[in-house]
């Protein structure tokens, strides 16, 4: 006879491997293997709930199964790599979105029976405020990254104001909602949290988006807790304050690379136009280099050693696996070759890990910030990949820029330095990188997939 205490059982071997996936996600290594962790976690998760006594009709249950799964199935087999921090974004927009259905729904099913009580209305009233927060800010998140949106930031006057006032008035509708009950006053609160979701992320700016996902990601580990809460389920509310605490955490990491605080990217207003004194305006009028692939291939084929810079643009082009190609022809050469990995590089936390790894190259091969940078003094060459802010030296030199104080990749120390990029245009903060026009830099304008074959293709035939 399976009981509550077996159940609670299943729910912790669950939990654990939960635990165990997130330490296996920790390094590239071991992230199939915590992935494996993970998966064997949900589904003794959603096979142990299936068995409680308490599920009477499982129609709809696997229905909704069924169909879930087909759309997973379709969105994992059509999606890009390159698109991923924005499916991660909609994701979290699914999870709020269901920790205010279970809310609303909770409520008005225990409303009638009469079975509700002060505790179980501030959970649903917290439940529906975090899920509806999280719902409309991922949706701004998803468009910001996906160009439907602008990503600069949107700001006016008395924005902050208007987010404080939309908070307090979330309270008091809360406090009203324990104390008399009624419909009305859930609804209130989740139309208020709506709209300051949205409030919430039109002001930060592009730069800051990496901070964004992994916040979002925090808030929809808190909704899937109070929705675990209101349905006591203990797997959810293990598993949410899990995704919780760690999205906090990683909020906080990416925070600190980018010489950052937590409160000064909620405030926003980051990612907007250079101001035409600062020091990128003045550099802008000295102009760049530009260099062939020949004249790449042939440093990079008389070099000792070269350090690769991945960015986003590399993961628009899908150039992981010609650069996978590059690697192959270096270490048959004895040319020593590494992937400079910096912390907020791509669209999120390990965007560049992931794409790397998708292409086989070796984990020895790739080095975080702190480890890779004392030795950038030592390459030969330095090739940029598509990435513009974390190697731009205004973050060290001018004080005017809104990067300046953000750890980099210090490119500019190598002895020669390429940079793959499509045009001049800025990277995702919005300013110019002043490492084009470094003396020691030259572009390569070009598609980075066909830039990079063409490269290989130079190497192969030398």
């Amino acid at each position: 006879m399976f009981t509550i205490d077996t159940l609670a059982i299943f729910y912790l071997i669950s939990a654990s491997l939960f635990i165990l996936g997130l330490k296996g996600l920790t390094h590239p290594s071991t992230a199939r293997r915590g992935n494996y962790f993970a998966m064997i976690g949900m589904v003794i998760a959603i096979a142990a709930t299936l068995v409680n006594p308490a599920v009477q009709n499982y129609g709809l249950i696997l229905a909704g199964l069924a169909l879930g799964a087909v759309i997973g199935i379709i969105i994992a087999m059509k999606i890009d790599m390159k698109a991923m921090p924005q499916l991660v974004a909609a994701f979290h927009s699914l999870v709020g979105l269901t920790a205010v259905l279970v809310a609303i729904g909770t409520y008005t099913e225990h409303a009638a029976a009469g079975h509700v009580d002060g505790i179980m209305l501030v959970e649903l009233g917290v439940g529906a405020f975090i899920g509806a927060v999280t719902f409309t800010g991922s949706l701004i998140a998803f468009g910001k990254l996906q160009a439907i949106l602008s990503g600069n930031p949107v700001v006016f006057k008395g924005q902050h104001w208007l987010n404080l006032a939309l908070g307090v008035a979330s309270l008091v509708l809360i406090a009203q909602f324990y104390q008399q009950g009624g419909l009305m006053p859930l609804l209130l609160v989740t139309a208020i949290a709506l709209a300051l979701g949205i409030l919430l992320i039109i002001p930060i700016g592009g730069a800051d988006m990496p901070v964004v996902v992994s916040m979002l990601n925090s808030y929809s580990g808190w909704a899937a807790a109070a929705t675990g809460f209101t349905l006591g389920n203990h797997a959810l509310i293990v598993t949410g304050a899990l995704v919780g605490f760690s999205g906090a955490i990683l909020s906080f990491i990416m925070c600190r690379a980018m010489n950052r605080s937590f409160i000064s990217v909620i405030l926003g207003g980051f990612g907007g136009e250079d101001d035409e004194g600062s020091e990128a305006a003045h550099a802008a009028n000295q102009g760049v280099k530009s260099a062939a692939v020949e004249d790449l291939a042939f440093m990079i084929e008389n070099a000792s050693k070269v350090i690769v810079i991945p960015g986003y643009g590399m993961a628009v082009a899908q150039a992981q696996h010609a650069l996978k190609e590059l690697t192959d022809i270096l270490d048959e050469k004895e040319i020593e070759i590494k992937f400079a990995i910096h912390p907020v590089a791509g669209r999120m936390p390990g965007h560049m890990n992931v794409l790397l790894a998708e292409a086989d190259i070796p984990y020895d091969h790739v080095a975080e910030m702190e480890e890779i940078n004392p030795e950038f003094s030592t390459a030969d060459v330095a090739l940029v990949v598509g990435a513009n802010d974390v190697t731009n030296p205004a973050a060290k030199t001018d004080k005017s820029s809104p990067i300046y104080g953000m750890p980099i990749l210090d490119v500019e120390k190598a002895k020669f330095v390429f940079v793959i990029k499509r045009s001049m245009r800025p990277g995702y903060s919005g300013i110019d990188n002043l490492l084009y026009y470094r003396d020691n830099c030259s572009m390569v304008f070009g598609d980075a997939k066909e830039v990079c074959e063409s490269l290989t293709n130079e190497l192969k035939n030398s």
